[in-house]
C-alpha cells in the first residue's frame, strides 16, 4: 500500500548550552497539524521517546545464520579434496588442473567485474543504516495532537508490539497556538540520538513544525516528496489493535519495582527450552504472582494486591518484549496491565505522571498484530447505518476525544448505536480507542480512506457465517446471567450440527464462547471466534439493534426535526 509523504525539511534538534529545540517536520500533504509548548518534564519525556524508539527498532523474529561464506569455502575444499584425490592418478592428473585452472580464472574475472557493484551496494546500505534508519526501519511514527495531549504511535519492525506515549498539555509551558489532527513525522536515528542530550537544566522547547504547511507554488521543490510502500499488514495492525484495546480483559496496577524484577529476571535468564511462557497467577485479595517458565522461578508481587473477583491463572508468551519498559521504571508511578486471556495480547500502560505510556504485545512474538486474532471478530458485531455512522463521526470530532456514555447523551442516540459506529470507524483507521483514559479519539491514520477491499476484516469465516443465516441453519436461545447476555445456539453445517455459546457483556463484546466445532477445540479463541459463533452473534444481534435504531431515529425525527 503506497503512501505519499511531503516533507519541507527534516525533522531536527538544536542543541545549546542554555536550551534544547527539538523540531518534528509534519506531512505537508495533510490538513494542517501543528503544536509548540516547552517541556516542563524534559527528562521524564526523554526516558519515554527513548523507549517509543526501542519499539521502532525491535525485531525479536529468529533470524537464521548467514552460511554462505561457510558453503563457499566448503565447495572450494571439496574442489581441493578432488583434484588432491585426482591427482594421484597420472592419467587425470594433467586434466582436472588444467580445469581447476580455468575455473579459478572464470571466478577471478567475474569477482572483478561484480566487484564495483557489491561495493557500492554495501556503501549504500552501511550509510543507510547510519546515517537515515528511518529508511531503513520504513515505519516512521504517527504523530496526533488533540485539546487534552498530544501522541505517538508506533509499530516494531517484527510488527508484534506496539507502543503510544501520550503527553498531556500539562506536561508543557508556554503552549502556543496549535492545530488538532494526525499526521506522519520526519523521524529519524540522529534525532533519536539528539534526544539523548535532554538535561533538566536546559529549557527544551518541543514543536510540530506550523511553518511545514506554507505551501506556496514558488516553493514547491523545496519539499521532499516520500512515496513510501508500505505493507498491508502494518496498517492492518494498528486497526486490529484498536479492536483489541476495546475487548474486556483482566487488569491490575503493579509497583515500579514489580516491573523492574520482571526484567531483571528476563535479563538475568535465558531460556533454551520451552514452554517460555510468563504465567500470571491471580488470587483476589492475595499479591499478584509472576511464574517464570520453564524454570518455573515465582515472583511475589508482594506491593501489588489483586483486586479481581475470580483466581485465574493466565499465560502469555513473548516475555521479552517487556524489556521496553526497562527505561521506564525509574519515572513511572504505576503500571497497569491489562490481560485479553490465555495467550492471547496483553497491554502494559505506564503512568508517568502527566505522561503515559502503552504497551501493545500480540499473543507471541511470530504471532504479529496483523495476523494473531481477528479481535474485530470479538467486537460489538452491530450493522449501523450510514447516516447513524456520519453522526457519531461528527459529533466526535466536535470535541476529539469522548467516552460512549457522553457522546451517546450528546446525540441522543441509544449505547449500542454508538457502539457500533465507533467500532466501524475504528476499524476504517479514523478513530482509536485510549486505553489508558478509557474514550474514544478521532485519529485518521491516512489522508484519504483506507482501502477496505485490501484490509476489510471479514474473511471466509465471515461468508460462511452469511451463508448459515441465508440457509436459515441458525437457531438461538437467549437467557440473561447477571449484565451478561448467554446466548446458545445451534448451527447446521452440512451433515453435521454445532452448538455454540456465547457471553456477551453490557457493552456487546464477546467476552467468552465455546464451541463443538474442530476449529474452536484446535485455536481456542487464538484467531478469533470461528463461523458458527459468528453466526450466532448475526443472527442475535443485527435485527436487535436494526429496530432500536429505527424506533430512536423516529423519536428524535419527531422531537427535533430532520438531522442536517
Amino acid at each position: 500500500m503506497e503512501f505519499s509523504y511531503a516533507f519541507k525539511r527534516a525533522s531536527r534538534v538544536d542543541d545549546r548550552v542554555d536550551q534544547t529545540a527539538m523540531s518534528f517536520t509534519p506531512d505537508a500533504n495533510r490538513e494542517p497539524t501543528y503544536f509548540s509548548g516547552e517541556l516542563g518534564k524534559a527528562v521524564a519525556f526523554r526516558e519515554a521517546i527513548s523507549a517509543l524508539h526501542d519499539i521502532v527498532v525491535s525485531d525479536l523474529r529468529f533470524k537464521p545464520k548467514d552460511k554462505t561464506a561457510y558453503k563457499e569455502w566448503v565447495a572450494k575444499q571439496e574442489l581441493v579434496d578432488m583434484v588432491e584425490l585426482a591427482g594421484q592418478r597420472a592419467g587425470n592428473a594433467r586434466r582436472i588442473q588444467e580445469l581447476t585452472t580455468k575455473l579459478a580464472d572464470a571466478n577471478r574475472r567475474r569477482a572483478a567485474r561484480m566487484a564495483p557493484f557489491y561495493k557500492a551496494r554495501q556503501n549504500y546500505f552501511d550509510w543507510l543504516y547510519t546515517s537515515d534508519r528511518d529508511a531503513w526501519i520504513v515505519l516512521d511514527p504517527v504523530i496526533t495532537v488533540h485539546p487534552d495531549e498530544v501522541f505517538f504511535e508506533c509499530f516494531s519492525i517484527d510488527e508484534s508490539t506496539y507502543g503510544r506515549l501520550g503527553a498531556s498539555l500539562d506536561v508543557f509551558q508556554n503552549v502556543g497556538a496549535f492545530a488538532c489532527g494526525t499526521t506522519n513525522i520526519d523521524y529519524s536515528t540522529p534525532l533519536y540520538e539528539e534526544f539523548q542530550k535532554i538535561r533538566s537544566y536546559k529549557t527544551t522547547r518541543f514543536e510540530v513544525d506550523p511553518s511545514g504547511f506554507e505551501v506556496k507554488t514558488t516553493g514547491e521543490e523545496t519539499f521532499e516528496e516520500k512515496k513510501i510502500d508500505l505493507p498491508d499488514s502494518w496498517v492492518r495492525g494498528f486497526l486490529q489493535v484498536s479492536s483489541a484495546m476495546t475487548l474486556p480483559t483482566r487488569s491490575f496496577v503493579l509497583h515500579p519495582m514489580d516491573i523492574h524484577n520482571l526484567c531483571f529476571v528476563l535479563r538475568r535468564k535465558k531460556e533454551k527450552v520451552g514452554p517460555r511462557a510468563l504465567r500470571w497467577v491471580l488470587v483476589p485479595g492475595e499479591p499478584v504472582k509472576a511464574i517464570f517458565e520453564p524454570w518455573n522461578l515465582e515472583i511475589v508481587c508482594s506491593r501489588s494486591i489483586y483486586t479481581g473477583k475470580e483466581r485465574e491463572e493466565i499465560r502469555v508468551w513473548g516475555r521479552r518484549r517487556l524489556l521496553v519498559l526497562e527505561r521506564l521504571v525509574a519515572i513511572a508511578k504505576s503500571f497497569t496491565v491489562h490481560l485479553l486471556g490465555q495467550g492471547l495480547p496483553s497491554f502494559y500502560v505506564a503512568d508517568l505522571g502527566h505522561m503515559s505510556f502503552t504497551l501493545g504485545l500480540s499473543g507471541w512474538t511470530r504471532n504479529d498484530w496483523s495476523t494473531s486474532g481477528n479481535f474485530d471478530l470479538l467486537a460489538p458485531r452491530v450493522e449501523t447505518d450510514d447516516f447513524t455512522k456520519r453522526r457519531v463521526f461528527e459529533g466526535l470530532k466536535e470535541t476529539w476525544f469522548s467516552d460512549v456514555d457522553a457522546l451517546a447523551k450528546k446525540l441522543d442516540l441509544p449505547r449500542p448505536a454508538v457502539l457500533g459506529a465507533l467500532g466501524a470507524w475504528t476499524q476504517a483507521g479514523r478513530a482509536m480507542f485510549d486505553l489508558n483514559k478509557g474514550v474514544y479519539r478521532v485519529r485518521e491514520l491516512a489522508k484519504d480512506p483506507l482501502p477496505m477491499d485490501k484490509l476489510r476484516f471479514s474473511n471466509e469465516r465471515e461468508e460462511k457465517a452469511n451463508r448459515f443465516l441465508a440457509a436459515n441453519a441458525v437457531t438461538v436461545a437467549t437467557r440473561q446471567a447477571g449484565a451478561r447476555t448467554i446466548l446458545s445456539g445451534t448451527v447446521k453445517d452440512g451433515r453435521h450440527a454445532y452448538t455454540p455459546e456465547l457471553q456477551i457483556d453490557a457493552d456487546g463484546r464477546l467476552a467468552e464462547a465455546t464451541c463443538t466445532c474442530n476449529f474452536f477445540q484446535q485455536n481456542k479463541l487464538y484467531k478469533g471466534p470461528c463461523e458458527h459463533m459468528l453466526a450466532v452473534r448475526l443472527f442475535e444481534g443485527a435485527p436487535r439493534f436494526a429496530r432500536v435504531v429505527a424506533s430512536t431515529r423516529e423519536e428524535s425525527s419527531i422531537a427535533r426535526g430532520p438531522y442536517r
